[in-house]
């Protein structure tokens, strides 16, 4: 673990997710991630958690909404970013912290988010207890947010889109392992690397660890795969319809792992 977790520090350290979902990609991802949190996070000034949150860039616009934001990353880099940007922001804690081992109080939070952290967690043991984590500290009744990528976002996304194989021609041999195994290698030295989920594991995971699953979804859609994404997303008409597209198929089962990452919906039982 210590190995993966060098891995994990090291992409981050290049201080590059700050400013990620600035582009037509990150945008789609953003707007249709706080599309779906805001159906059912309850009204403010609830008290979300906000774990492996990043740079911050949901705790800040959770706390524009009025809400009141536990903040928790594993990178120093990131909370410190954070801090500078939250500087004139009221309702923000950010802090260093482990999803697996939060410095938080049993059922002191009316909304949990998981948007980063079951990425970097290869052991399925690591995902249970971060998920563990999330339900504890959660009110009984509230609901938590868990974001997962999905198992072919590296062939869809990474090999199709990207081209990374014209780049890195060793994704074309390791394309077959990572689909069976789940992992996704680092290509090179602080490359990204992550786990990827199907969506049958991750919502036996989140009953595993004591989670009631109201709704899994696709997030992006078929749009991440559109080379003039930035474009589209810049055009109001063309933004409409690739969040339109989105929307349409993201409850299709057999469409539900299609696109790079997957969002669950699930409330710790009130019993």
């Amino acid at each position: 673990m210590e190995a993966e977790e060098a891995v994990v520090r090291a992409y981050y350290d290049r201080g590059e997710e700050r400013d990620r979902l600035s582009d037509g990609r990150g945008q789609l991802e953003y707007l249709r991630t706080t599309e779906i949190v805001a159906r059912r996070l309850p009204p403010p000034p609830a008290v979300v958690a906000d774990i492996g949150g990043g740079p911050g860039r949901y705790a800040l616009w959770l706390a524009s909404l009025g809400y009141r934001v536990e903040h928790r990353d594993l990178m120093p880099l990131h909370v410190g970013q954070l801090q500078a940007d939250a500087a004139g922001a009221p309702g923000i804690h950010a802090a260093v912290g482990d999803a697996r081992e939060l410095d938080l109080p049993d059922a002191s939070m009316d909304a949990v988010l998981l948007l980063g952290p079951l990425y970097h967690l290869a052991n399925r043991d690591d995902r249970l207890a971060a998920l563990r984590e999330g339900a504890r500290i959660l009110r009984p009744g509230g609901p938590l947010f868990a974001a997962a990528i999905s198992r072919w976002a590296t062939r869809i996304d990474g090999i199709v889109g990207k081209r990374v194989y014209a780049k890195y021609p060793v994704a074309l041999d390791l394309i077959d392992q990572t689909e069976r195994t789940g992992v996704i290698p680092p290509l090179h030295p602080a490359a990204f690397s992550a786990y990827s989920h199907r969506p049958g594991e991750f919502r036996a995971e989140l009953a595993e660890a004591g989670l009631e699953v109201c709704d899994l979804v696709s997030v992006e859609g078929p749009g991440m795969i559109l080379p003039d994404l930035d474009a589209r997303m810049a055009d109001p008409a063309d933004r409409a319809a690739v969040l339109d597209a989105a929307r349409a198929i993201e409850r299709v089962p057999e469409l539900i792992g299609f696109g790079p990452h997957q969002l669950a919906t699930a409330v710790r039982p009130a019993s």
